[in-house]
């Protein structure tokens, strides 16, 4: 996950909206969102899969964890031998672990940098880490953004996409009016001008390519490959959650959606009755 805007607690209708983008290298072989088991066992994870390495960049389960991962934009630090940082996910999701030990251990993983956004439901927890001098701390009520650096540093396709975001929530009375306007705000192409741009350490050009929100390189290597939404709808004390996801593989033609509606999620709090959402995907 390269790009991810999210609303906690912003609007009592949507209590939990997130609109994401995956950029990646159209080579690396990739599964579109499902339902599958984690190695080793553990829950059913709801998340697309990266075939090459294992793991995925954002997902959750019917137990209420949720997780994401972005890459920390650091060229100096990169280690191509390094563990893949989509194990991260998979592994908060499949496990029970608390946040402190989870961390302890991941912290010490070898990974390059990467930033992680994870709920435990079931726990009331919602944090923000990074293995760039960032232990846990608790993620609160509000807009937030983030993308290869620090959450809510404010590159501009954050910064837009966070905006958007909060427009967007603010005006729509239905899933579908949202999610338009989502995967709208996520498909948008513009580049941002160079005095706007973040010194990374890559190429001027490169650093171009990478401003805008959709991203796809002149030489058609690299680019993004899909755009995730997660739509949590509060009617009258009925919690449903839409989890509606978007390819951008083929070289032409309209994206595959694919959509999942899980009730009675996000799950009741710890003391509650445990809760197993709709499994079922539609395309």
């Amino acid at each position: 996950m390269c790009l991810v805007a999210l609303a906690l607690e912003h609007s009592r209708r949507f209590p939990l909206v997130i609109a994401a983008n995956r950029d990646e290298y159209f080579r690396r072989a990739t599964a579109p969102l499902d339902w599958w088991t984690p190695d080793g066992g553990g829950p059913p994870i709801l998340a697309g899969r990266d075939l090459e390495a294992g793991g995925t960049w954002m997902g959750l389960t019917a137990q209420g964890r949720l997780a994401l991962v972005t890459n920390v934009r650091d060229p100096a630090r990169h280690d191509p031998a390094a563990p893949s940082r989509g194990r991260i996910v998979q592994e908060w999701l499949a496990g029970g672990e608390p946040v402190e030990a989870f961390w302890t251990r991941t912290a010490r993983g070898g990974h390059n940098g990467f930033n992680l956004i994870a709920f435990d439901l079931r726990r009331g927890e919602r944090f923000f880490a990074s293995n760039h001098g960032h232990a846990p701390r608790a993620l609160g009520p509000g807009i937030h953004g983030l993308s290869n650096a620090t959450l809510d540093t404010p590159w501009p396709k954050v910064t837009a996409l966070a905006t958007r975001l909060r427009e967007a929530v603010d005006a729509c009375a239905s899933v579908d009016a949202l999610a338009a306007r989502l995967f709208q705000a996520l498909a948008d192409p513009q580049e941002a001008p160079d005095e706007a741009l973040p010194r990374t350490g890559i190429p001027l050009e490169r650093e171009r390519q990478l401003s805008a929100a959709f991203i796809r390189t002149p030489d058609g290597l690299y680019g993004t490959r899909s755009s995730m939404l997660v739509i949590a709808e509060d009617t009258g004390g009925r919690r449903r959650t839409h989890v509606i996801e978007r390819t951008h593989d083929a070289p032409a033609g309209a994206p595959a959606p694919r959509h999942a509606v899980l009730e009675d999620w996000p799950p009741a709090p710890a003391g509650h009755d445990a809760v197993q959402g709709a499994r079922t995907i539609s395309t």
